[in-house]
């Protein structure tokens, strides 16, 4: 089962001024395991990062839908809640639970993220409401690659599982869910990690809507 890791990877970033500057940034990509998410981070920024570039953090990460539309280059992380249905069990019948699932959407604001996630969900077929929209750290998210997925060995992922190009300049990128806690993470010792990551709670662009 292929999943969503977010991989921290340190290097040394030339800004726009000219200088040079030690950075973590990190990267959302599909997986089946640890170890292939840290195989094909080196695959593909390898190609992106002049330079030496150290992973020094992976975590499984709850992505249930991503949504890129290519005008956009900001990433926003966009979190729902629903109630699912009771259902009958040994003839009882269940109470309903509440459900949250996080979305990723590129957008020019909050406001728009907000408008371009109620258009992707146009379709859902479920009262939602959305409790927050916050702007994503994510650099870049690098989705299924059947070719890649060969080089390494993986196992074909299933229809469900391939990337899904839509109309409107929109692709929306997918992976199964998994019953992985949040919060499982590999962390690799780094003694010069420095203070230049970004932190999604210093980041003050937020939607919040009432009940």
């Amino acid at each position: 089962m292929n999943n969503w890791f977010t991989v921290k990877v340190k290097y040394t970033k030339q800004l726009e001024n000219g200088t040079f500057k030690r950075v973590s940034e990190p990267y959302l990509l599909c997986a089946m395991t640890f170890t292939d998410a840290e195989t094909r981070i080196y695959e593909e920024l390898g190609q992106i990062i002049r330079g030496e570039f150290n992973v020094v953090g992976i975590s499984r990460t709850e992505i249930h839908d991503i949504f890129h539309y290519e005008e956009c280059d900001v990433w926003y992380k966009c979190k729902i809640t629903f109630e699912s249905e009771g259902g009958n069990v040994d003839g009882e019948v269940e109470k309903k639970k509440k459900v949250a699932q996080n979305f990723l959407v590129t957008a020019n604001s909050v406001k728009d993220a907000f408008e371009k996630l109620k258009e992707s969900l146009s379709t859902l077929m479920v009262d939602y409401l959305i409790p927050s929209i916050i702007v994503s750290p994510i650099v870049d998210i690098f989705p299924f690659r059947e070719e890649l997925d060969k080089e390494i060995s993986r196992r074909p992922l299933e229809e469900k599982d391939i990337v899904v190009h839509t109309p409107k300049g929109k692709k929306v990128f997918s992976a199964p869910s998994s019953d992985f806690d949040d919060d499982e993470e590999v962390n690799f010792d780094d003694e010069d990690e420095d203070d230049s990551s970004i932190d999604e709670s210093e980041l003050e662009d937020e939607y919040t809507e009432e009940d």
